[in-house]
């Protein structure tokens, strides 16, 4: 689920506010969106895979909110992972990265073993 707005990577263009399935932005005049509604957030990772400062981090547990920082994030090499392996944007032409938006084998997983 949405687990954080980096606001220093943040340009302010509100796109994940407008491609937002469940409404989980609030926008922000002149600033970065607000997470208003975590708990509405249903993982898509469309909000992520449009920001194209990769400003934002989509944890990939659905079900319990993530409590990480900016500096985590970076660590770890999350920061625009899902757009990455997606082969979105900037990613498209590197045959490295076709057809890797799949890569949610946690969330799979999860979701076999409650079934």
């Amino acid at each position: 689920m949405i687990s954080l707005v980096i606001a220093d990577r943040c340009t302010g263009c509100q796109v994940c506010v407008r491609v937002c399935p469940t409404n989980v932005f609030d926008a922000v005049r002149g600033g970065p969106p607000v997470i208003a509604r975590q708990q509405d957030c249903q993982t898509c990772f469309l909000c992520e895979l449009y920001c194209q400062p990769d400003a934002l981090y989509v944890d990939p547990d659905c079900e319990t909110p993530a409590t990480v920082s900016a500096e985590e994030v970076e660590r770890s090499g999350q920061r625009g992972s899902y757009r990455r392996d997606s082969g979105w944007d900037e990613w498209a032409g590197d045959p490295r990265y076709a057809n890797e938006h799949w890569r949610m084998d946690q969330i799979f997983a999860r979701a076999r073993a409650l079934s």
